[in-house]
């Protein structure tokens, strides 16, 4: 008892670790609190963070910075149109194809395992019926599942559209008023908060860099997987292309979840013919560039986590907030990292003054 009161009384004499830690406190509170009441704002401030570096980067060549905004913020609002006018309508088609051709591809997939002793003798049917059986089910779960995320999300089509009304606003203003926001926002700061802002920097910088990185990754082997699968005549190809692009955010376990549902798709369209290996020889070839070229070159600069921990990371963000947790899984592991970074240092320089 007597340790842990020296330590608490260490720790709370060092007036930088309490403004840190009360920061902190706060932030995770408001977010706990009425994160889902704020989800427009803190998605709004997440892609002006993004746009900003763009700002930065033009402001630099000396352009008014109220053009750049303009500039930015108008080259941001084409590309979600293009997004939306032409990447939904698509995606809902295909999702909803898919939907209809469940009970085919049930049928078509459980042929085609049935046929499998004749050619592999190594195979019994009775383990071919096991995996039709779980197959069956798992088809019938995953239609329940999509079915159900449809319906709901009908619900939710109003909320939608003021999303989508409001956050381009939001992102304009914090872009234009950014200086405006962070010295508003610093004024709730004691005058002397100097080991916050280093933390601040210091994240700010490595998940700036991480979440840049991840977009590109996202953007790149989406493309790169798309016009592949187009090229071969891949069903649902850019359902199946987008999977693989955003399974680049789940490191280490995306790319193998996604892999399932391209093989599936591929067997019962082709077989084990020609076209199907060719298929997953370039898909295999897209996730081997990925993890040993686009990685090393897009997150260089970002956090370097221990697979372990990013995988904890992951786990438990993404339980607690879903698919932006899975998403923001690495930045709050490199700020949980940077706190505990500097908390050790703060506490051997008040170990050496006592």
């Amino acid at each position: 008892m007597e340790i842990f009161r020296k330590w608490m009384s260490a720790v709370f004499s060092d007036t930088q670790l309490v403004i840190l830690f009360l920061v902190l406190v706060v932030s995770v509170a408001i977010v706990l609190s009425v994160g889902n009441l704020l989800a427009p704002v803190i998605a709004s401030v997440v892609i002006s963070f993004l746009l900003d570096g763009l700002v930065r980067f033009l402001v630099g060549f000396r352009w008014p910075r109220m053009l750049v905004v303009v500039l930015v913020f108008g080259l941001f609002m084409l590309f979600l149109a293009v997004m939306i006018l032409a990447l939904v309508p698509l995606l809902v088609s295909q999702i909803t194809d898919l939907i209809d051709n469940i009970p085919w591809i049930i049928s078509k997939a459980q042929n085609a395992l049935t046929h499998l002793p004749r050619q592999y003798p190594i195979l019994t049917e009775a383990q071919v019926q096991t995996v039709v059986d779980s197959l069956t089910v798992q088809f019938s779960q995953y239609g329940q599942q999509v079915l159900a995320f449809s319906l709901s999300s009908v619900r939710s089509v109003f909320s939608f559209v003021v999303y989508m009304v409001l956050m381009p606003i939001m992102v304009f203003f914090f872009l234009k008023d950014k200086d405006v926001i962070l010295n508003w926002l610093c004024g709730f700061l004691p005058q002397d908060h100097t080991l916050a802002s280093t933390v601040w920097m210091d994240v700010k910088t490595q998940a700036g860099n991480y979440v840049r990185g991840r977009i590109w990754e996202v953007l790149i082997v989406w493309g790169a997987t798309y016009a592949s699968f187009l090229f071969f005549g891949l069903d649902y190809a850019m359902l199946l292309s987008l999977l693989v692009g955003l399974s680049v955010i789940i490191p280490y376990i995306g790319a193998v979840v996604v892999t399932v549902p391209v093989l599936i798709i591929a067997f019962i369209q082709w077989g084990f013919d020609a076209q199907f290996t060719w298929t997953m020889i370039v898909y295999l070839v897209i996730q081997l560039l990925d993890a040993n070229l686009l990685v090393p070159l897009l997150l260089s600069g970002a956090v370097n986590l221990h697979p372990i921990a990013s995988i904890t990371a992951i786990l438990i963000f993404g339980g607690i907030w879903g698919f932006w947790g899975v998403f923001f899984a690495i930045p709050l592991a490199s700020l949980v990292q940077s706190v505990l970074g500097v908390w050790k240092l703060r506490r051997g320089c008040v170990v050496v003054e006592s």
